[in-house]
């Protein structure tokens, strides 16, 4: 019975950290309060500049950006995260008092996952916030080819994680381009993935479920902008964020 809560409190701990970027001080900070009281971790912006700055150093789970913006909009933000490797895949909710079908075929033509209409109700942002995040964090874990393994690119990962750790000393370290905050699970979870453990290994390990730790593998990928174990690995190895 305590697994199972312990496993439930995990699932709500997905929500992550949201960007909000809209230029209405109003809007804004209502959206941002209702998110927060929600559970989720908001930074806000009140422009697309501002939201780029805010990216190089702190990496949502998700964006809300409104579109009609001055000098940069919400289709020009949008297509400017959707060049940069590290934002290709991030879910982005367009918010707007444009609320024409041509509009919303335009937003989604741009690359959004969502679309919401001005004025809107915040329970409805919030379920559709939550629907993206647990779809992606489904998306990331059947990428990883956990459930059905190609076993050659498993042993691959693995032989180039070791590889990797015998010759970490000659690895140069260097701060991380983006501040990265790890809670101690993922700190743990990242440890054991360094040491070429895979998710069943590591559920028994941590005494979780093997769900529990594709999340937190997920949750990795997404704060280090990376696709693959080896490239987390990588990663952490380079910007010391494990041993």
């Amino acid at each position: 019975m305590i697994q199972a809560e312990n496993d439930s409190q995990e699932k709500l701990k997905i929500s992550g950290k949201i960007l909000l970027v809209d230029d209405e001080p109003g809007l804004r900070e209502a959206v941002q309060a209702y998110l927060e009281d929600s559970g989720f971790d908001v930074n806000v912006a009140s422009n697309a500049n501002q939201g780029w700055d805010i990216l190089q150093s702190y990496l949502p789970d998700l964006v809300i950006t409104d579109i009609m913006m001055p000098q940069i909009d919400g289709y020009q933000f949008l297509q400017k995260l959707r060049e940069d490797p590290r934002f290709k895949a991030l879910p982005v909710v367009f918010l707007t008092a444009k609320g024409m079908t041509t509009d919303r075929i335009q937003g989604y033509q741009a690359g959004c996952d969502a679309y919401l209409s001005k004025p809107f109700d915040p329970e409805e942002l919030v379920a559709i916030v939550e629907n993206l995040l647990e779809r992606r964090v489904v998306a990331t874990s059947q990428n990883e080819g956990e459930n059905t393994p190609d076993i050659a690119v498993l042993a691959s990962q693995i032989a180039e994680i070791k590889a990797m750790l015998m010759g970490k000393n000659a690895i140069a370290q260097t701060p991380s381009p983006i501040k990265i905050d790890l809670t101690p699970r993922e700190q743990s979870v990242l440890d054991l993935v360094a040491r070429g453990l895979m998710n069943k290994e590591i559920a028994r390990d941590l005494n979780t479920s093997v769900r529990n730790v594709e999340k937190y593998v997920s949750r990795l990928f997404t704060k280090t902008g990376t696709n693959s174990r080896t490239e987390l690995v990588r990663y952490a190895l380079e910007h010391g964020l494990t041993k």
